[in-house]
């Protein structure tokens, strides 16, 4: 489950140890590559003894029920940031990027929703695997925009006071920030 890990991570609950151990986990058995997707679980609700709740009404491997839940996406690639595996966070923020998600023919025919914003889930399972659903969701476009912004380049605002603590890939020589704070901007 992305949840409990990456918040495991994410509010600093794990001891360094652990969270290091949660966040191998996703990448070993939630992240598919291949796909572009991170999952939210797997596997997904279907015949079970016990019910998890309205999650196991939608079909296994679409929406939350163990597709590619955007938000946690977004979260577990910021756990990755918050441990310092700047390239990993780069790769995984690549990953699920909607625009390679439509960068060949073949792939818009997966995706089969716009590739300029990014969509709430992505299916996760044979034959929709790679689909997207419901796009312009305003939660996984603001995730997306503060996790560039605050977990990769590091800008982060509080109050009156401005942090940078960048978590940048191994490749990149360097970038630019323009920033417009108040009345000053900062380069």
């Amino acid at each position: 489950d992305a949840i409990a890990q990456n918040w495991g991570v994410l509010t600093g609950a794990a001891d360094s140890e652990r969270a290091r151990q949660a966040m191998q986990a996703v990448w070993e058995h939630l992240v598919k590559e291949k796909e572009r997707l991170i999952l939210l679980f797997t596997p997904p609700f279907d015949q079970t003894v016990r019910d998890p709740g309205y999650i196991k009404g939608y079909l296994p491997g679409i929406r939350e029920n163990g597709g590619q839940y955007t938000h946690a996406a977004l979260w577990t690639i910021w756990a990755f940031a918050k441990l310092g595996d700047c390239d990993m966070t780069e790769y995984l923020y690549r990953l699920i990027n909607p625009i390679y998600r439509a960068d060949t023919p073949e792939n818009v025919a997966r995706y089969k929703v716009e590739p300029y914003v990014i969509s709430a889930d992505v299916y996760g399972v044979r034959p929709h695997e790679g689909r997207g659903g419901w796009t312009w969701y305003t939660g996984s476009s603001g995730w997306m925009y503060r996790l560039g912004i605050e977990g990769i380049l590091g800008l982060h605002q509080q109050g009156d006071h401005l942090y940078f603590t960048p978590c940048v890939p191994q490749a990149w020589d360097s970038y630019r920030l323009i920033y417009r704070f108040h009345q000053t901007t900062y380069n």
